[in-house]
């Protein structure tokens, strides 16, 4: 006897009455949305095109020239006048004091240009660090490292993967921290470490083991070390699809029994796991939101291109099924920006906790999607997209390696998943 179908009941809110279903802007912030976008055409713009053109024939690839840092600087003091400066933290005192879905339609603007975000202090990876330091970090550490990233005086830098392990399994992290005396004494690998290149970096927040007999989400913790401590080399930069990156990088380090002060542990011994919630949330999403910035300037390059060459007698444009490609780039930003908008309410309303799922689902959507919207830009470039000509070469590296950034792909599609399993 054949049984009748019963259909789920799923937990996702669908009642168009839901707070969780309103994604407008508030009102008090859109006269900051609009300055923020007028401060990046006006200032950051042609701020970017002196930048790099100053930092043409320099001798060492891992600085900038001072004149560089001169008109960058000038940038970010404008930037601090004006009121556009730390968006990203939902925190009044030290932040904008933004809500996380009114972060996501400036994220977007921001990430139209790679300097906007360094201007107004808003960049990754010191968004992140410094929300964890502004979270939980003791008076002693937000007056020494998270003042100074606040100012924007210094860069950072989060030290979590290896080479050796499978890190997106943070359990088998192996770099170890052992407490001798008054000191942390630390040992072992780490790669692809985003901007410990940098000359401004200062401080990294260190993912270790420091209790191999605790449980496994006890095992870890977090603990700050100045980059110019004796024991931590810097062996040379990971490449990107055979760029380096400089002067950034994203660096392999190792700690050869560097020593740091034991107060320099961040919540406690064994609270790793508890303080990457406190960062991963956030964090994972502003990329996100950037990313559909990303895409919005990968499709503008695309129609543009599309529409000022011709070849067989047609603007590019309407080759092939290159105008199919256009109009299925729109509809996937829109689905994206929908989606990270719902993603960021989310976290408003339930927490970044009980947000998890959404943030897993844009993590996995959006950098694979966006990539595939870079890849077609390019192919509407020719050799062009793949040249320095283009932005999208680095746009799509950029992109690409996100899927590894912040967790694989098969992570984030794991968490929705499960959860979809779970549901009654």
């Amino acid at each position: 006897m054949k049984h009748a179908y019963i259909p789920r009941t799923t937990t996702y809110n669908l009642n168009p009455a839901e707070e969780l279903n309103d994604l407008r802007m508030s009102d008090e912030v859109r006269p900051l949305y609009e300055h923020v976008k007028k401060f990046i055409r006006e200032t950051v713009d042609p701020m970017s095109v002196e930048f790099m053109r100053l930092g043409e024939g320099k001798k060492d690839r891992w600085s900038f020239t001072p004149e560089q840092l001169a008109v960058l600087q000038k940038a970010k003091d404008k930037a601090k006048e004006e009121g556009l400066w730390n968006f990203f933290l939902p925190d009044a005192e030290t932040g904008e004091g933004l809500k996380n879905l009114d972060y996501a339609y400036i994220a977007v603007e921001l990430a139209k240009n790679p300097l906007a975000s360094e201007t107004m202090n808003c960049s990754a990876p010191d968004t992140g660090n410094m929300e964890v330091l502004e979270r939980v970090g003791t008076k002693e550490q937000k007056e020494k490292w998270l003042k100074p990233l606040l100012a924007g005086e210094i860069r950072s830098a989060y030290a979590m993967t290896e080479p050796n392990v499978a890190s997106s399994d943070a359990k088998n992290i192996s770099t170890t921290a052992k407490l001798v005396g008054d000191e942390w004494v630390i040992n072992g690998e780490k790669y692809y470490i985003s901007g410990a290149g940098d000359p401004r970096c200062k401080i990294m927040i260190v993912m270790v083991k420091t209790n191999p007999d605790a449980p496994p989400s006890k095992q870890q913790s977090q603990i700050l070390v100045p980059i110019d401590t004796p024991g931590v080399e810097i062996l040379g930069p990971m490449h990107v699809f055979g760029h380096d990156h400089a002067p950034r990088g994203h660096m392999h380090l190792r700690f050869n029994n560097c020593r740091v002060p034991k107060e320099n542990i961040l919540l406690g011994e064994g609270r790793g796991f508890e303080i990457s919630q406190v960062r991963l949330g956030p964090g994972r999403i502003h990329h996100c939101m950037r990313t559909i910035g990303k895409a919005e300037k990968a499709l503008d390059l695309m129609v543009s291109r599309g529409l000022t060459r011709e070849a067989f007698g047609k603007k590019i444009a309407h080759l092939g099924g290159n105008l199919q490609i256009i109009a299925q780039a729109r509809c996937e930003i829109e689905a994206m920006r929908l989606m990270v908008l719902k993603a960021a309410k989310a976290m408003d309303v339930l927490g970044n906790k009980e947000a998890r799922i959404w943030v897993s689902m844009v993590k996995a959507m959006v950098p694979e999607r966006t990539c595939k919207i870079i890849d077609q830009a390019i192919q509407m470039h020719g050799a062009t997209g793949i040249s320095q000509w283009s932005p999208l070469g680095e746009m799509y590296q950029d992109v690409r390696h996100l899927r590894f950034a912040d967790g694989p792909d098969e992570v984030h599609w794991m968490v929705v998943g499960r959860h979809e399993l779970s549901m009654p």
